[in-house]
């Protein structure tokens, strides 16, 4: 009788991964664009101290439209707002804030989904049963709704702002890992590892997890958008970062009720917002497009 011999693929490891990633990004036009307006904000965040005109507090002028000269010869080219502090020094240093809790809260949130979603599409049983009832009791909730109670309730923090989006989004993430799981744990290379007598956690982590790299990479990248969303959403409600420091939803909330009069004390945090937004969104769309090409 003739032996039957399972084919492994090769792994690779993840920093060559993630360079052949870049690599075949350079292939969408698109990914690109959104690349490079996520790279122009995170090198506006690490050199805000040195890019910004004004200290982001400093009480200069008030109510100074775009344009106009400061006192010691600079220039205020967003204007300033209510307070006189100078709108341009806020949001390059609230791009910190947003770069720096965006991120923690969504890795934050696929650390938690993560390991529940292989739980459930690989042990299955009453272990998917009652992972799925949580997910699903937690989803049923409107989102934003779900944000305002656990702030209200825990009081309006950084740590807490990562926590709610933790709370809220680790179960969405849940349902994606499992349905992709439900696919992979039936293919040869999970079954040679049974066969050898691999841990169930072993062949989760290493077997199946970064063949479902793909759509989980992509799906962060629009999460990551969501959660920028989120962070000026309840900045706007008052329940974001605490003054005084800069807040691109802060900004909009302190000054909406001169936004007619003054519309560019709003507007521009707004743009801020929508670009970093549709940077990771692009990004989204460009690398979804190189793994359909791939």
């Amino acid at each position: 009788m003739s032996e039957q011999t399972i084919e492994i693929p090769r792994r690779e490891s993840s920093i060559l991964l993630a360079f052949k990633s870049l690599a075949l990004l350079r292939e969408s036009a698109v990914g690109m664009v959104g690349l490079a307006i996520i790279l122009f904000w995170v090198l506006v965040a690490i050199f805000a101290d040195l890019l910004a005109p004004f200290p982001p507090n400093a009480t200069i002028m008030p109510l100074v439209m775009p344009g106009t000269e400061a006192p010691d010869g600079g220039m205020f080219l967003l204007g300033t707002d209510h307070i006189g502090r100078d709108i341009l020094s806020r949001i390059m240093h609230g791009a910190r804030q947003v770069l720096i809790y965006g991120p923690l809260a969504t890795v934050c949130a696929y650390s938690v989904g993560i390991p529940m979603g292989l739980a459930a599409g690989y042990v299955g049983g009453l272990t998917d049963e009652i992972l799925s009832f949580v997910a699903n009791v937690i989803l049923s909730f409107p989102v934003l709704v779900l944000y305002v109670i656990i702030i209200a309730t825990i009081g309006a923090s950084a740590v807490n702002i990562v926590v709610a989006v933790t709370f809220a989004s680790a179960p969405g993430i849940m349902r994606i890992v499992r349905g992709l799981v439900l696919d992979l744990r039936s293919r040869e290379y999970v079954f040679a590892a049974q066969t050898r007598g691999e841990p169930p956690w072993r062949i989760m982590a290493v077997e199946i997890l970064p063949n479902a790299r793909g759509p989980l990479i992509v799906d962060a990248c629009l999460r990551l958008g969501y959660v920028i969303i989120t962070i000026g959403v309840l900045g706007f409600l008052g329940l974001g970062l605490p003054p005084p420091d800069p807040d691109w939803g802060g900004m909009i909330n302190e000054t909406r009720q001169m936004a007619m009069a003054f519309p560019h004390m709003a507007l521009f945090p707004c743009l801020a917002i929508s670009s970093l937004v549709l940077g990771f969104n692009l990004l989204a769309d460009g690398l979804r497009e190189v793994s359909l090409r791939d």
